[in-house]
């Protein structure tokens, strides 16, 4: 199978983290921060070392101000709720994914509203005007994505943490399709949470994420229960990461994302995403020199792209073109992506698109053979077409 379908989570994983996850199944069996016996000690330690390496790759001061979250998801969703009263405002950009629309249309019940600031794709100027003309005087958080996770367009979350502080307003990134691709960095990009998913750029296994924050005091606890900690107490900790992680952890899962941190840390997200970028232009070079091939945006580049592309085929359905990519053995994502924001911006509400997402283990012999198959589908729907034109 050739595999491009990177968006939604990496595959295969690297064999560190494979070997992680089993390694952990066998030695670290206990409960971390539970007990004071061997066992339970090492699980506890391998815990922290993935904080330390998530603190090292995002720039935090202290591995206690990384949360681990089951993904993305809940780490946005632990932003919003955790910090949004009635009459806050919040600001984001108009290619945001559910995890981010979903909990503030929920919350408009609450009196909480929101403005879709229009990203202009390769203008950063026009984006940051565009979310400073979106601003209001009760607004209290700008969140967005760092990068479209349909179109692979990357906004100037630098610029826009700096506009953000510039009218004490918080700043959240949703990293769910950058971490450990592109570089993002608490502090020195100025950046109050970011949200991050494990199991996609960082390689790690599927139920991981984070919540990175200095922040924490200003978001109320999403769940409450134990944490090994100040159990005397019937309140919640106010210490982080206890503040935000009930329960007993995903070990086996959070093992796997140290590894995968592991192999991002030596490669550096600086040479995934050249790697990446390089296989995902020649695989838009050769798409758009089909005919009937429908692409969205300018040939992706480094600066301005994450490696993510959409097209379609003129005369198929986005789901019949990845039925027919199934069929000959090639995995892309078709539809909506759970972006619709996204899709209503580029006009795509009502066909979706077929999505393309390499990694770093994707070869320009597999990018080769899949604009190949395009090409045949391509040809054969215009056949198609043609036939039915005439009545044959």
């Amino acid at each position: 199978m050739i595999y491009l379908d990177n968006a939604a989570t990496t595959y295969p994983k690297p064999k560190n983290v494979v070997d992680a996850v089993t390694q952990a199944l066998y030695r670290r069996g206990a409960n971390p921060g539970r007990s004071g016996y061997a066992m339970a000690m090492e699980t506890d330690r391998a815990i922290y070392l993935c904080r330390r390496k998530a603190a090292q790759l995002f720039d935090v001061g202290e591995p206690e101000n990384v949360i681990f979250t089951p993904g993305c998801t809940q780490a946005i969703n632990i932003v919003l709720k955790g910090l949004l009263h009635n009459g806050d405002h919040v600001v984001v950009s108009d290619l945001e994914h559910n995890a981010v629309m979903r909990p503030l249309e929920g919350m408009r019940e609450q009196g909480v509203t929101w403005t879709a600031a229009h990203v202009t794709p390769g203008d950063p100027d026009a984006t940051v005007d565009a979310f400073r003309k979106s601003l209001r005087p009760n607004t209290k958080l700008i969140i967005c994505t760092h990068a479209s996770n349909v179109f692979g367009i990357r906004l100037p979350v630098e610029r826009l943490a700096a506009l953000a502080h510039a009218y004490d307003i918080l700043f959240a990134v949703d990293a769910a399709q950058s971490a450990g691709v592109l570089p993002l960095r608490l502090r020195t990009d100025g950046i109050d949470f970011i949200c991050a998913a494990g199991h996609k750029g960082l390689f790690g296994p599927m139920g991981t994420g984070f919540l990175i924050t200095e922040k924490g005091d200003r978001l109320r606890p999403f769940c409450e229960g134990g944490t090994g900690s100040l159990s005397v107490s019937l309140t919640q900790p106010e210490t982080l990461p206890d503040r935000f992680e009930s329960g007993t952890q995903n070990v086996p899962g959070i093992c796997g994302l140290s590894a995968g941190l592991d192999f991002v840390l030596q490669k550096t997200p600086e040479a995934i995403h050249r790697a990446e970028i390089g296989v995902l232009t020649g695989i838009y070079d050769g798409l758009s020199s089909i005919p009937g091939v429908r692409l969205y945006t300018a040939r992706p580049d480094a600066r301005h792209f994450a490696p993510v592309l959409s097209f379609n085929l003129d005369g198929l359905a986005s789901e019949e073109t990845g039925a027919a990519l199934a069929e000959r053995g090639i995995a892309v994502r078709c539809g909506l992506h759970c972006a619709p924001q996204a899709h209503q911006a580029f006009g795509t509400l009502e066909t979706g698109t077929v999505r393309v997402s390499p990694s770093v283990f994707t070869t320009r012999q597999q990018a080769g053979t899949f604009v190949a198959q395009v090409r045949r589908l391509a040809e054969r729907s215009h056949k198609s077409g043609m036939e039915k034109a005439v009545g044959i």
